[in-house]
């Protein structure tokens, strides 16, 4: 068995531990120690997966388990990790554990709760760690489904629309990836021999052009959707604004970075001629995203709504990111996936432990909270400025990174889109710093507001830990971005071979 299989049995034993529990408070111990043993694991998979590295180890992907799951389509419970892999599973990891101690005050169905937030976190792993494209899917519709019964319940303001809706969107984009990953499945032994679900082993094969051409826009549209690819966002700014707290977190934190994911490990990898030739289409959808995402986010009064639309924003900068097609900005898409994993699921948390103590998220309605809870207060101010990229904080690392590689493509087509992709770097600042200056500072509008208490010690462990993962990044990211770069060689490989001649 490896190592990894631990990511998949920890929360299963997690939630069975859950269920034979008598009360609410050993249901929230339970699932502390249940996913703090993941973050351990976490831990421990950077230092191993780092020593292969440095031990000479350069195998495409480590920690290999592969069993026969179904015969007769080949299907396999086949599980590895590469440099990006591991880096989503820290992602993944950190964010859950923080959004357990973010839910600390839930009271409704407790035991409910958080069986199926662990079982959305376990499908995520999954999804991270899977090198067979069925079991991949399977994975992923794990990690989605349980969105409907979070939000639906637990939600607030229009909860069952908002849960309908993510919902009908998200299976929409399902049923393209299922579409695409059977043309893929059909066409995975063009030279002969048996069909294959194998990620690694289709890589190694070039399917016909045609049919890459055919199958390209349905993965990428189909995880585009969960990634906020304009236009089918529409679903994530309702689906952030009814969902509970933690839900929020790992919505926008983690979930929604299985879109630009699987846009780079399947859509891109898997057909990177098609890639190469319809990617400009994509590349403009994205570039709108960006802008489209900032801009909302300025005219948005409710806290949850500008930290949905700036998630729009971020996520779109990461497709951009991929369909650049090389390594400097596919690095920084990678780590802006795990800067905004992190620093989304920083605001998600505070906004809900201010909603907690203020009941309101109109930030016309506050003012002056930074004289009444100024841990809360800072720390919102800290992840405020992580996310419009003040260096020292994980943001602008990754949007640097993203950038610097983006204006390497020489011809102008790509330039321009990187210029106005960079303009929203000042659209950010805006509604940023709007938002701290009517939220924090100024006189407290509400004489209520004055007997208001500051974080508690659980919500103060769940800020910590995400601060501290937005800073480690930003002072020293060498590491993770070593780490990174290892892993986007294969992919780079397939993309150089597969570029036209000239590009």
């Amino acid at each position: 068995m490896s190592f990894l299989t631990l990511f998949i049995i920890v929360p299963f034993l997690t939630i069975f531990g859950i269920l034979l529990c008598k009360n609410h408070m050993q249901v929230k111990w339970v699932s502390v120690v249940g996913m703090g043993i993941q973050l351990i694991n976490a831990i421990i998979l950077i230092l191993m997966f780092l020593a292969e590295r440095k031990g000479g180890n350069m195998e495409e992907v480590l920690f290999v388990q592969n069993n026969v799951w179904y015969e007769t389509l080949n299907i396999h419970f086949y599980i590895g990790v590469d440099g990006v892999s591991v880096a989503m599973i820290a992602l993944t990891s950190l964010v859950v554990f923080a959004g357990i101690f973010a839910s600390w005050d839930i009271k409704d169905l407790p035991r409910e709760f958080f069986t199926f937030l662990i079982l959305l976190a376990s499908g995520v792993f999954g999804f991270f760690i899977s090198l067979d494209l069925f079991t991949m899917f399977l994975f992923y519709e794990l990690a989605v489904i349980p969105m409907y019964l979070l939000i639906g319940i637990w939600g607030s303001g229009p909860r069952h629309y908002s849960a309908m809706k993510l919902t009908l969107m998200l299976m929409g984009g399902s049923a393209l990836i299922m579409l695409g990953l059977i043309g893929i499945y059909l066409n995975s032994a063009p030279n002969g021999g048996a069909l294959t679900w194998d990620i690694i082993q289709i890589s190694k094969e070039t399917l016909p052009m045609d049919l890459q051409r055919f199958l390209f826009p349905f993965l990428f549209i189909g995880f585009g959707v969960l990634g906020a690819l304009f236009p089918f966002h529409t679903w994530s700014p309702d689906g952030h604004a009814s969902a509970p707290t933690a839900v929020s977190m790992l919505h926008a934190g983690v979930l929604m970075k299985l879109g630009g994911y699987g846009c780079y490990r399947v859509a891109v990898f898997l057909l990177p001629q098609a890639a190469h030739e319809l990617g400009w289409i994509f590349l403009i959808l994205a570039t709108i995203g960006v802008i489209y995402g900032a801009l909302g986010a300025i005219w948005q009064k409710d806290l949850k709504y500008i930290n949905a639309y700036s998630s729009v924003s971020h996520c779109a900068l990461v497709l951009f990111a991929i369909l650049m097609f090389n390594q400097t900005a596919m690095n920084g898409a990678i780590m802006q996936m795990i800067s905004h994993g992190i620093m989304t699921a920083l605001f998600f948390a505070l906004i809900g432990m201010i909603y907690g103590r203020t009941h309101t998220r109109y930030i016309n309605e506050m003012g002056g909270l930074m004289k009444v809870m100024p841990f809360l207060a800072v720390a919102y101010v800290i992840a405020g400025l992580a996310s419009l990229g003040l260096p020292g904080f994980s943001g602008f690392v990754a949007e640097m990174t993203i950038f610097v590689g983006s204006f390497q493509n020489a011809d102008v087509f790509h330039r321009v889109a990187t210029i106005i992709a960079a303009s929203s770097i000042v659209v950010t600042a805006v509604y940023i710093l709007r938002v701290v200056g009517i939220l924090l500072l100024g006189k407290i509008r509400n004489d209520e507001y004055e007997l208001i208490t500051d974080a508690k010690w659980y919500d103060k462990i769940s800020v910590v830990a995400l601060i501290a993962g937005i800073t480690i990044i930003g002072v020293a990211p060498l590491w993770i971005s070593d780490m990174i770069n290892q892993g986007l060689g294969p992919i780079m490989a397939k993309l150089l071979a597969a570029a036209p001649i000239g590009h």
